[in-house]
């Protein structure tokens, strides 16, 4: 089996990891000297040696380095309440949109550069919606293309916004969120593209003081799927909570990496991934980096990524990194494992009669079950386990074949 297998749980000021550079070895920066442009010049392509690349295959998503991307993208519908305002603008307003911060690397700054026309989601100020706003988003082809789309939710505004993604897409996709002064928005990105689908995502969020902002990414198709999210606590007094899920397939590449920047006092966030992994050559990459800056006093953070190896021949990488610029904060820490099924779990529940196949599924199931009953849309919530029972099937077949 080639899992890496990693277990870690810290509550004190570090800074993780060493790279190699010019034959020797040296500390990582600080997260926040990471470079931050709109000029494509600015972002070399990848060489697959800089921290940000060293994990993703980059013949597989070289097509989304280019400084021209000429496909038209997937079409995108939105259904929503009337009292939610939808509309576009066009990339010659670029400028209206520079509203979280600027790209940090090369999918994020050719997707600024090439982006036709973005979709503006806005819920006005002390709006409670009743029902979710449902972005649909659904590719055709294997041109690459860009997207670029913003949810807005005014001061005191409450609502749940669901961005699905299905197709055929070699898609390369920023997606802005900006939560107003105590406001309550949960945004959700499904990604089920077909086995041939590239997708690099690009998440900004920032959270104003008193916002909550529920973040959550599950991602379970596609040939190579990068989502790199970048929370921003732009106000004291911001909560986000970012969560995630991913069940990686035989030859899938899974890459989900995370910068929760607390930049402001008396901010909370808690950061939860999980991850099912099968197949030959599955591999799923989570990094979570937490930066807590010299002015954030009396932060709150946590970040937990687990992964559950169902198979022979998967993969999971698993990098967590705390930084901590000041002393005067309630609490910070990180927790990292990947592993295979718990033992105990399995023999209590086939000591009391139940087949081994079905204790696996109920494993597995309230393994995920957890997070995807924060989704708070039923239908969404339903579809999801559906779609992870569907997995299990392969599960069994893939176990029954490496048995032979």
């Amino acid at each position: 089996m080639t899992t890496q297998n990693m277990s870690t749980d810290h509550s004190r000021a570090v800074l993780d990891g060493a790279h190699s550079h010019g034959g020797g070895t040296k500390p990582l920066g600080s997260r926040a000297d990471r470079a931050t442009s709109f000029n494509i010049a600015d972002f070399p392509v990848p060489n697959g040696r800089e921290e940000d690349w060293r994990f993703t295959p980059l013949a597989r998503i070289e097509a989304l380095f280019a400084e021209e991307l000429t496909g038209t993208g997937p079409q995108v519908q939105v259904s929503a309440p009337e009292s939610v305002q939808v509309s576009e603008v066009s990339a010659d307003r670029a400028e209206e949109l520079k509203l979280v911060g600027a790209p940090e690397d090369r999918t994020a700054v050719t997707s600024w550069a090439n982006f036709k026309a973005a979709t503006v989601v806005e819920l006005p100020a002390q709006t409670e919606l009743d029902e979710p706003v449902l972005v649909r988003l659904e590719g055709a082809d294997y041109e690459a293309s860009a997207g670029h789309l913003v949810i807005k939710a005014g001061e005191r505004a409450k609502g749940v916004v669901v961005v699905s993604h299905t197709g055929k897409a070699k898609f390369n996709q920023t997606v802005q969120v900006v939560a107003g002064t105590d406001s309550e928005l949960t945004v959700v990105a499904t990604h089920e593209w077909d086995g041939q689908s590239t997708h690099a995502a690009n998440h900004r969020i920032a959270a104003a003081t008193g916002a909550q902002v529920k973040h959550i990414i599950v991602t379970l198709g596609g040939d190579l799927v990068r989502v790199c999210t970048d929370a921003r606590m732009s106000e004291p007094g911001a909560n986000v909570e970012l969560l995630g899920l991913y069940f990686t397939d035989s030859k899938q590449h899974h890459e989900h990496r995370l910068f929760v920047a607390h930049e402001n006092r008396n901010c909370i966030s808690r950061v939860t991934y999980k991850g099912a992994l099968q197949g030959e050559d599955a591999h799923a990459v989570w990094v979570g980096d937490v930066l807590i800056g010299a002015e954030a006093f009396g932060t709150d953070t946590y970040e937990l990524n687990r992964n559950l190896v169902l198979t022979e021949g998967a993969r999971a990488d698993s990098v967590p990194n705390l930084e901590i610029e000041n002393g005067e904060i309630e609490g910070a820490g990180h927790a990292s494992a990947t592993g295979r099924f718990d033992d105990e779990q399995l023999f209590y529940l086939t000591s009391r009669g139940i087949p081994a196949e079905i204790a696996r599924k109920l494993v597995v199931r309230g393994f995920f079950a957890e997070l995807i009953n924060q989704i708070g849309v039923p239908a969404v919530s339903e579809h999801l386990m559906e779609l992870i029972e569907a997995e299990l099937a392969e599960t069994e077949a893939i176990a029954e074949e490496q048995a032979k």
